[in-house]
Parts: structure tokens; sequence; C-alpha cells
């Protein structure tokens, strides 16, 4: 059983980015090899700018290798909740912010022929419990009227043809959302990103920042020090104690995935037959694929712990035991992978872009990056380029910190998540 990420073992090999000399001055770094930074590096030097990107491992080696590879509509605290908070009118601004980055991703696979197995599957949200079905129903009527989206409602006998298990409930099926290799998509990215123009400096962390009288920053590297315009802040989850203003405003959870042996096309049709992405109602939920060679990807918070060789093992033993309850027909399977990762959350729920103290950033996606990232990427270059308006996210700032004292480092984690699965028990 390995424990790294499918997506990036089953990904083309990287080129080496590490030891290359830092030049002295840039238009603007780039802190951040995800697809937050790589696509703001891309969508920067395409305007010319000469652009720096600084990352401490390897790019896509923090969130953006280590998800569930879904490329998803809708919004992180769905659509009543945004329409409670900001009102018909600037929901519907977001909800369309959201779908769209669906496409940016689509049309950077094409426009730069970006071989990622990118595939609008579609998206079964799948109901743990009755009542959450009736909620189903109210959300697919709310879509349609209000945000101009058409959504198919399955039953419990319907979502049969869709789903090889008598676990859940009915589901909602969303049928423009997309699957991908995101590793694939990863390594594709920078090198758009390199063809634009842009400087890739992987394995040199930013250790600092320094704001100038001019405005523009001093960026400490590991690898020696670099003067810029512009700064962005691409780390979310991986935010370090370089950016502690950043680091307090974020919730970092742990997310755990496994992927099977190869199950064979028939034995994979016959758990999603028309390869679907499945998230379930719960708030301590699962997100579970097929893989473009016929293995199951399972995913969830399996534990409320940070990622590491021990605890990544025993989150996989959970997830199986989780799994074959989903699919008891996988019993006996094999597991090849394992692996776990961080997910920046912001306190209420939804990213956030913008600029604080002349630092640029985007981050707290809460577990929908692999779009959005890439989309307010390009936000991002044009925020830089002096058109605010080009954030979706504008005057959604960050909330009030509540947890006094707070560095962080998330302790009270494993309360919230007992509560959490109480709450699924009991609803």
């Amino acid at each position: 059983m390995k424990q790294i990420p499918y997506w990036l073992d089953t990904a083309p090999a990287l080129p080496d980015r590490s030891g290359k000399d830092l030049p002295d001055e840039a238009d603007v770094v780039v802190i951040g090899g995800g697809l937050t930074g790589l696509s703001t590096a891309y969508h920067t030097a395409r305007k010319g700018a000469r652009v720096v990107l600084v990352e401490k491992d390897k790019v896509g080696s923090g969130a953006s290798g280590r998800n569930g590879s879904m490329c998803t509509q809708g919004l992180t605290i769905g659509v009543g909740e945004a329409r409670k908070r900001y009102g018909q009118e600037r929901a519907r601004e977001l909800y369309d912010s959201f779908r769209e980055a669906v496409d940016v991703v689509e049309e950077l696979t094409q426009t730069e022929r970006i071989e990622c197995d990118f595939n609008r599957s579609g998206r079964l949200g799948v109901a743990a419990k009755p009542q959450h079905f009736e909620s189903m129903r109210a959300t697919q009527r709310d879509l349609a009227e209000n945000f101009d989206h058409e959504t198919q409602l399955l039953t419990r006998s319907e979502l049969k043809s869709e789903l090889g298990s008598a676990y859940y409930h009915g589901a909602l099926l969303d049928p423009l959302s997309a699957a991908l290799h995101v590793g694939k998509y990863v390594h594709g990215l920078a090198e758009a990103a390199e063809r634009a123009g842009a400087e890739i400096h992987e394995r040199n962390a930013a250790t600092g920042l320094t704001r100038l009288a001019d405005g523009g920053f001093v960026v400490d590297t590991l690898n020696g020090t670099i003067r810029a315009q512009q700064v962005m802040a691409a780390t979310d989850a991986y935010t370090d104690k370089a950016m502690p203003w950043f680091r307090k405003r974020l919730i970092n959870v742990g997310s755990f995935i496994i992927v099977t042996e190869p199950l064979g096309e028939a034995r994979a049709k016959e758990l999603i037959p028309n390869a679907r992405l499945v998230v379930d109602s719960k708030n301590i939920g699962h997100y579970i694929r097929l893989t473009p060679d016929n293995r199951l990807a399972f995913g969830g918070r399996a534990r409320f712990a940070p990622s590491d060789a021990a605890s990544d093992v025993k989150s996989g033993d959970i997830l199986k035991r989780e799994m074959t309850e989903i699919f008891p027909q996988l019993a006996g399977v094999g597991i090849d992978y394992v692996w776990g990762g961080m997910v920046g959350f912001s306190w209420d729920r939804i990213p956030h872009a913008g600029e604080a103290d002349g630092l640029y950033y985007s981050m707290g996606y809460c577990g929908h990056g692999v779009q959005m990232a890439t989309y307010m990427g390009r936000a991002v270059a044009e925020m830089m380029d002096g058109k605010p308006e080009a954030n979706p996210l504008r005057g959604l700032g960050f909330p009030k910190v509540p947890v006094p004292f707070y560095n962080g480092t998330a302790w009270f984690l494993p309360f919230g998540g007992a509560y959490y699965k109480a709450k699924d028990k009991l609803r």
C-alpha cells in the first residue's frame, strides 16, 4: 500500500525545478505552487508581467495534489444559506462564479492542451437519510427557479441505475460537474505557466515579507531575497508562520483518501455505471469516484487529526470499513493507496480573496479548491492589473476570529468532530 497520492503517483514525472538562481526582482512574486498559485502565475505572465513563483516543496504537493480530483458546481455553504447571508442577488452572483469556475478549468485544459481526463461526468449528491432527500427536493426547485440551474432528482429506486449500493435514500444529480485527473492537471498547468513566461522555483520556501515605502515588497526565501511590486499569497491550508495574519483566519482540517486495487471495467461499472462523482449529505460524509483506470477512490474526514504516516494508516482502516458498509461487494478488495492532506476552511465556510495591506490572497476553499483555485488565480491576475471588480468574492472580508489567541493550530477539532458525528446520527 503506497502512502502517496494516487494522482501524483500516476501523473507524468515532474521536471526538477529546484536549485535555480533567484532573480533580484520581479513584477509579481507568487507564494505557493498549488492550483491558486499556478493559475495566478499563468494568467499574470500572459499579461506580460515578469512572474516568479516560489514553492517550499514541489508544485501540487499540498492540497492541489491530495484531493478527490473533483471539479464540481455549487456553493460551499448552499444556496439557502447564501441567500440568508447576502440576499438573493448576491447569492446568485456567487453561485454563477462557482459554476463558471468549472468552465474555466475546461477552457484551460483545451487552450493549453492539458491531457487530464477532464469529463463532465456529473455529480450525485446522495441522501444519507430520508429527510436529507426531502431537503434535496426543495433545493432542486430553488436551483431551477432562482439560479437557472436544472438538476435531476432521483428517488431511491431510480438511484439503482446510478449507484451499486442500497445505502442511500435518493440523490440530486448535477449533470455539469466534472471529473479530472488532478495530478496531470497540476503538471499541465505548471508547464503552461512556464510557457507563458513564469519562473517556478521549487524547494524554496518564502520565509518572510517586508513591505517597502514605495508599496512593493521584499520577499525572503531559503535561497535568497527578491524584490517585487506585487505579491500573491496562494498557500491556503499550507500557510505557515511566515504569514500569521492568514494562518489565524483559517481552520486546517485533515482529509483522507483510499484507492482500491484495479477493479476491471465491468466491476467498476457495477459500482458507478455512469462514472458520476458521488458526495454524500452527512456533515462528516464521503466523496467517492472511479479513477480513469477503474479503481474506486473513497475519501472523507476519517479522523480529526493531522496527516502523517501513522495517522494516514489509521484513517485508511476507518475508510475501508466505511467503504464496505456502503459497497459490501468490495469486502476483501485490496487497497493500493492511502494518503491524507489538509483542507483550508474559513470561519464562515466560504472562500475569501482580496488585498490585505498590499498583499493579494485567495484561500479558504472549504473543499471546492480544484475549480475555485483555478478561477480565483485568474481573478487575482485581473485584480493586480487594476480590476478589482474581477473578484467575485469582493466585499466578503474574513470574519472576526471567534477563538481568543488562536494562531492556526485547531486544537478544538476533535470536539467539533464529535459534535458533527453526533448530529449525523441524530438527524
